[in-house]
């Protein structure tokens, strides 16, 4: 059985620490770790037939499961890693610059102030920029370039960045998740519109 189905995993105080796989989810089924099931959605895994009671060997995955070997998370020192994946994901393909919606290949990594001039590689820094903005602004800032960003770069949230890592993400598990950062953040306000 093939599935890319990703299973939400919290730690035992019910806060959400990454994506794992059916794989892992099964382990931590076998080895007793998972605490409680919060999901309502779930995954069967079918196994083998056990001879001798002929039956199927079946195993329910929930879409949210609690496990009791991660106990704390720093949230306020968390930085997630910067790369051009997540940076497009959080400002949703848009360019700052333009307003426009490109696809990932016709967008690029924009440093709001330039490297050149003492700016940092961080999420704080940079923005989602087509490449035809980000060649008009060069290595200038926005000022400089008479250009105006239409969003203020921020670094995503432990629970921000698991949305952002998320692929195919069920209703359940992106209600836990919503429920979990500030109605401010950018990211709530795109996932919770009418």
């Amino acid at each position: 059985m093939i599935t890319n189905q990703q299973i939400l995993r919290l730690n035992s105080a019910g806060h959400p620490v990454d994506w794992i796989n059916h794989q892992t989810a099964a382990k931590l089924y076998h080895l007793n770790q998972v605490i409680y099931e919060c999901g309502s959605s779930s995954l069967i895994l079918r196994g083998g037939y056990n001879r001798l009671k002929r039956q199927r060997s079946l195993l329910n995955l929930n879409s949210i499961v609690s496990t009791n070997n991660i106990n704390k998370l720093d949230y306020s020192a968390f930085t997630p890693p910067l790369i051009n994946t997540t940076l497009f994901k959080r400002d949703a393909h848009k360019c700052l610059y333009c307003g426009n919606i490109f696809t990932y290949n016709q967008l690029s990594r924009d440093h709001v102030i330039p490297l050149s001039k003492g700016g940092k590689d961080t999420w704080t820094n940079v923005v989602t920029c087509c490449k035809r903005c980000n060649n008009h602004k060069g290595a200038r800032t926005p000022e400089d370039a008479n250009m105006l960003l239409i969003a203020i770069p921020f670094s995503p949230s432990r629970v921000e960045y698991i949305i952002l890592r998320g692929r195919k993400i069920l209703q359940d598990q992106m209600d836990f998740l919503i429920s979990h950062i500030p109605r401010s953040s950018p990211i709530f306000q795109r996932y919770t519109k009418p």
